[in-house]
């Protein structure tokens, strides 16, 4: 039974869904705000990071496969402390490299955060 995927932009949405592989169900496409990233994307098999901060206007699509996932991180403020997902912003580290999302709101990045967490716990 396929789950019918969350997300905030239908353009966003239908870039990540043209590059999906067989068989692959996106689970969620979330806008993300700051410099750099432009959007998020978690299906059943990866994170899809789309980086909008390169040289020249060029833009990167990134797959990310949970098994190549080391960690992720909820990143906060000194005065948030104690209140864990209060963040709006997670921190994806994988084979050297560390991708920063801010969302647009708390409970997207909690939504994130803990599809992540699960795939790569499992």
């Amino acid at each position: 039974m396929a789950v019918r995927p969350v997300f905030d932009k239908q353009d966003q949405l239908d870039k990540i869904a043209s590059g999906l592989l067989e068989g692959e169900q996106l689970i969620a496409v979330y806008d993300a705000i700051g410099a750099g990233t432009g959007f998020i994307g978690i299906t059943d098999r990866r994170v899809i990071v789309q980086d909008n901060s390169f040289v020249g206007k060029k833009v990167a699509v990134t797959s990310i496969p949970y098994s190549r996932i080391t960690s992720v991180s909820v990143l906060s403020n000194k005065s948030m402390m104690g209140q864990f997902f209060s963040t709006s912003s997670i921190a994806v580290h994988s084979s050297g490299q560390t991708y920063e999302v801010e969302f647009r709101g708390n409970e997207k990045a909690h939504h994130v955060h803990q599809v992540i967490l699960w795939h790569i716990t499992k």
